[in-house]
């Protein structure tokens, strides 16, 4: 062991010497087996490394004993310098940087770097504890001995903590910038790192020049992910806010080229060119570039940037001339100021109508808004509208081009310059517009001017020379403007207002032979006509009409046609007004067919046959829509019944019941069934009732079976009653049926099945027993109750026996009654005669009928028995 210790434990530099460490600790704390294993295998790592992990409860220099021995015995040993350098710095970080100590760890690193220069760890370690000790210099040899010795590869990661040291402040700066330069080397395209080092450094020339290479160059990829967008408005933000500063570039080309380029940022970058005038001190340089601006920007956007901007400087130059602290302050120089901002913030209407315009200078609208603008300097308002109709091109026009051309005409006839005005609308008629239409506004715009000043005759001219101009081949606006319909309204209304019968008739022949007539120029032509007493020249008006148009455009000169006809002829041209009507019904549709019908019927009301008339009727039944269909019927019953008796309506009931819909139907039973019942035929009436039902739900049609309940009160038995039950019963399951089964279809799943069918079976045959018995009794109440009242009601009528009708006679009425088939007594026709005896046996029933609800009886009509009574 002494051997060992002697031949190892020799002085280095940086270590204190063998006879001042107590050999006698080391000696007991030497492992006698780790010694004999190092002994035979000096070299061996793994043993090193165990015996280290044993002694690390000794003491930090006797510890320092044993790496020293290891680093020695394996100098290129990575894991071993590792362990002893990291144990060196962390017994000595919470010393004070001064202390000699931290000279005794370098030393250490500095051997370790002798054998592991090639290993980044230990330069990185290292490095990171000359930073702590604030040492620069040394820590920048260091990092560039790093940079020697490791490979390329390796650079990156030791760049990774110089840039970092540079940065910090202690470093001084042009170190820094020559350490920045020389990383740009290694790594261009990390030069936006250099910039914002460079602005944080205010060295805003270098730069400027920096990022205006990084902006010219088109196959550069930011790190930061900026866009060459993005690139450019940074360059421009430093270029003009430090003028002062740079004198590498020149700005103003900068900013312009960018603005160029850059036409969504336009307001930014014409506000930092200005701003850079302004921190330069010229103003009116500065003034000129907003002005520039003004006039050149094409978005509200960027106006409204410009001009907030304009303001504010306008607005500090005012605040900072009153605020001025010389006493021989200029009042001139403030006045002007205070008169330049109030003359920006008048002209802000105007600027921002100079912005739209210029996105769009074909928009009518923007020039009819500028225009209203300067309603208190004509002069402007000329100069505007004359601008306006240079610069609108007719076939890009955004809105109504004619509404310029009348407003320009409009402004001067406000002033009473009539010639003007004209000149301007034969400027306009001569223009070459999109459409048609718009060329014939103007020229109706321009008849109506002259209208307005009482100019009739040469609102005529115009008016003849508007529909006038012809020229065969010409496809423009100009040679399709002759088959205007409005400028022929216009020309035939100004005919028959101030022109002759020949001009108007002239005028309104040559609407028919070009073929531009509308159905309203047929009527006034019609009206004209008339009130002129040419009643037969208007027919053969109304002629020409119906044979240009078709339905539905045709039914309004129908209508006018045949009630002017009708009212000037009436029934002294009866076949030709029923061709007319003929003429008008053949293939009309039935949205318009009811109010010609209608009018055909009145006709043969008032000067035909009433056959005739009901004939008309008939098919306009059948013409109609389904919805008028209910109201022709019953007209057509109600002209039936009137003119030809009751009875003939029978078939017209029927009809109307097949034809029209279920809710109409029902009620038009109701209708027959009260005209038969009024006739006397009751089984009819209970076949009507019968056939209604089926239209009827008992759950919703209560008002149906009502009647019918009180129908068969008052006229049926106890046969009929119990047959209007079941009628009921089974339109009643019908309609449940039905109901069920669209609840199915709706739900989409089936009936649940009972848990025990044949139970349920059982209850539904009890069920039907109880619904049987139930009606039975109902049967037998009715007919007690009936028999009760028929036989008090006839037993105290004089009575004469008859086996047959003969003959109607007066006070009586034949019948089949209590007392058998012949004539009882009728109550309306014979004296009342006095009650007779009570029956103190009688037993009062509570029964729902009361005397009050039972039909009085009449006698039956002579015409009833037909041939049978004229026998008699």
């Amino acid at each position: 062991q002494g051997y060992i210790f002697g031949a190892v434990l020799a002085p280095r530099s940086g270590m204190a010497a063998p006879d001042e460490w107590n050999t006698e600790a080391l000696l007991r704390e030497t492992d006698a087996a780790y010694e004999e294993e190092l002994n035979r295998n000096p070299h061996n790592m793994k043993v090193w490394i165990a015996y280290l992990d044993a002694k690390k409860t000794l003491a930090p220099g006797l510890r320092w004993v044993f790496f020293e021995r290891a680093v020695r015995a394996l100098p290129r040993c990575f894991k071993i310098w590792k362990r002893y350098l990291s144990e060196r710095t962390e017994a000595v970080s919470k010393i004070c940087p001064v202390s000699p100590e931290y000279e005794e760890v370098n030393g250490v690193f500095e051997r370790a770097l002798v054998f592991l220069n090639k290993m980044p760890r230990i330069w990185f370690m290292y490095i990171e504890f000359l930073q702590k000790q604030r040492r620069i210099t040394k820590t920048r040899r260091t990092l560039d001995r790093a940079l020697r010795s490791l490979p390329i590869m390796q650079h990156n990661r030791v760049w990774d903590l110089y840039i970092p040291f540079i940065k910090q402040k202690f470093v001084p700066k042009a170190t820094a910038l020559l350490i920045f330069r020389r990383y740009l080397m290694l790594e261009p395209d990390h030069v936006e790192t250099y910039i914002a080092y460079l602005l944080t450094m205010s060295h805003y020339d270098e730069a400027s020049v920096l990022l205006a290479n990084v902006v010219n160059d088109e196959g550069f990829v930011s790190m930061e992910g900026k866009t060459n967008h993005q690139l450019w408005m940074d360059l421009c933000d430093v270029i003009s806010k430090h003028p002062k500063d740079i004198t590498s570039l020149r700005i103003e080309p900068i900013i312009r080229g960018g603005l160029k380029k850059f036409t969504d940022e336009v307001g930014r970058l014409w506000n930092s060119l200005a701003d850079h005038f302004i921190r330069l001190g010229q103003f009116e340089k500065a003034r000129d570039v907003y002005e520039e601006a003004m006039m050149t920007v094409t978005t509200v956007h960027d106006f409204t940037m410009v001009f907030d901007a304009y303001s504010k400087f306008e607005d500090s130059l005012v605040t900072a001339s009153m605020q001025g602290e010389e006493e021989d302050q200029d009042e001139a120089e403030i006045d002007l100021l205070l008169a330049r901002c109030e003359h920006l913030i008048s002209r802000r209407k105007e600027l921002l109508s100079s912005v739209l315009l210029r996105q769009n200078p074909h928009n009518i609208h923007e020039w009819l808004k500028r225009t209203r603008l300067f309603q208190d300097n004509p002069e402007r308002v000329i100069q505007t509208f004359a601008e306006a109709v240079m610069t609108v091109d007719p076939q890009k026009a955004v809105g109504k081009l004619p509404a310029l051309w009348i407003a320009f005409a409009g402004f001067y006839e406000q002033h009473d310059d009539l010639e003007n005005s004209r000149g301007i609308f034969q400027k306009a008629v001569e223009m070459q517009f999109k459409t048609v239409d718009d060329l014939a506004t103007v020229w109706c715009e321009y008849v109506e001017m002259e209208l307005r000043h009482g100019h009739y005759e040469d609102a005529l001219r115009v008016a003849r020379q508007a529909v006038s101009t012809r020229k065969a081949g010409d496809q423009s606006v100009h040679g399709r403007l002759f088959r205007s319909v409005k400028l022929w309204a216009l020309n035939a209304d100004l005919e028959e207002s101030l022109g002759t019968a020949q001009t108007v008739r002239a005028c309104y022949d040559r609407i028919f032979d070009l073929k531009v007539a509308t159905p309203q120029l047929i009527l006034n032509y019609s009206q004209y006509l008339e009130e002129n007493l040419f009643f037969e020249e208007s027919f053969r008006c109304y002629e020409r009409g119906v044979a240009l148009f078709k339905w539905p455009h045709v039914n309004d000169i129908w209508l006018m046609y045949l009630a002017k006809f009708v009212a000037r002829y009436g029934g002294r041209q009866l076949e030709r007004a029923r061709d007319l009507f003929e003429q008008a019904v053949h293939k009309i549709p039935p949205k318009f067919a009811k109010r010609l019908y209608l009018l055909f019927a009145r006709l043969e009301e008032d000067h035909g046959l009433a056959r005739h008339a009901l004939s008309i009727y008939s098919r306009a039944t059948e013409a109609v829509e389904e919805s008028q269909k209910f109201e022709l019927f019953s007209l057509y019953i109600s002209k039936t019944s009137e003119f030809f008796g009751v009875t003939r309506t029978r078939e017209i009931y029927a009809k109307a019941i097949e034809s029209l819909k279920d809710d109409e139907a029902k009620e038009m039973c109701l209708r027959f069934a009260d005209v038969e019942k009024m006739l006397g035929e009751i089984d009819r009436a209970r076949g009507i009732y019968q056939h209604a039902s089926q239209f009827c739900d008992p759950k919703t049609e209560n008002n149906f079976w009502a009647r019918w309940r009180d129908f068969e009160v008052l006229h049926g038995n106890e046969d009929t009653f119990r047959e209007m039950l079941r009628v009921k019963r089974s339109v009643e399951a019908q309609y449940t049926q039905t109901h069920f089964n669209e609840g199915e279809l709706t739900t989409g799943s089936a009936p649940a099945l009972p848990a025990d069918p044949m139970q349920a079976a059982e209850q539904e045959l009890q069920a039907e027993d109880e619904s049987k018995k139930r009606a039975a009794e109902e049967r037998e109440e009715f007919s007690s109750k009936r028999r009760r009242l028929q036989g008090s009601a006839e037993e105290s009528l004089e009575f004469m026996p008859a086996n047959r009708f003969n003959g109607a006679k007066a006070g009586f009425c034949f019948k089949l009654g209590v007392k058998g088939l012949g004539y009882y007594e009728d109550p309306k026709g014979s004296t009342q005669k006095p009650a007779a005896k009570a029956n103190d046996e009688e037993i009062e029933l509570d029964l729902d009928l009361d005397m009050e609800d039972m039909p009085e009886e009449q006698a039956v009509p002579a015409s009833v028995f037909g041939g049978a009574a004229a026998a008699q």
